[in-house]
């Protein structure tokens, strides 16, 4: 035999070998992530939350706690992620003190805490809008998974960068062309 042809059986070999072993790691991986979406699913629940922040950014730097941040590999802590900090409680009152409140009597006073939240998708992300409270759907104790109601303003457009010369330029000479504008 030509050492050219065993030099391409090897390779040949080698690479259908790694074909085999993505597709079942992909297989394992898929199954876990299905857990996950199912767990995060069991846990869902809505609350009021007032959002302070919204940024992508590292996992390690996001500020999460502890017990997360030590179940994650160290290859995914340099992965990016969408966070959003939100206060989550304040003050609210029992039903029966809906009475007392209006005659200026004691309401009960829930302790408010600053949690760090990850957004999964980016339309929900982009949704979100600064300084507003929200109503949503929280998973899993961390997981923003939608957002049910926004009191306030509900429509958050970003604002539309003016286009230059140049750019529109660009932009008519690439739509005659038929190209893809970049």
């Amino acid at each position: 035999m030509n050492t050219v042809t065993i030099v391409l059986l090897v390779i040949l070999v080698v690479l259908i070998a790694a074909i085999v072993a993505l597709y079942f790691l992909g297989k394992r991986l898929q199954k876990k992530q299905e857990e996950g979406e199912a767990a995060i699913e069991a846990t869902k629940t809505t609350i009021p939350l007032l959002i302070i922040d919204k940024k992508v950014m590292k996992i390690k730097d996001a500020g999460l706690p502890a017990e997360i941040t030590s179940q994650i590999p160290k290859w995914r802590q340099r992965i990016k992620v969408m966070v959003v900090k939100a206060k989550v409680g304040g003050y609210q009152m029992p039903a029966s003190q809906k009475m007392s409140r209006m005659t200026g009597g004691p309401t009960a006073k829930v302790q408010s805490q600053i949690v760090t939240l990850i957004c999964d998708r980016k339309e929900v992300f982009d949704s979100i809008p600064l300084k507003k409270e929200v109503k949503a759907t929280i998973g899993g104790g961390i997981h923003i998974i939608d957002i049910k109601g926004v009191h306030g303003n509900t429509t958050v457009k970003p604002e539309a960068k003016k286009k230059t010369k140049f750019q529109q330029f660009k932009e008519n000479i690439q739509k005659k062309a038929g190209a893809k504008p970049l």
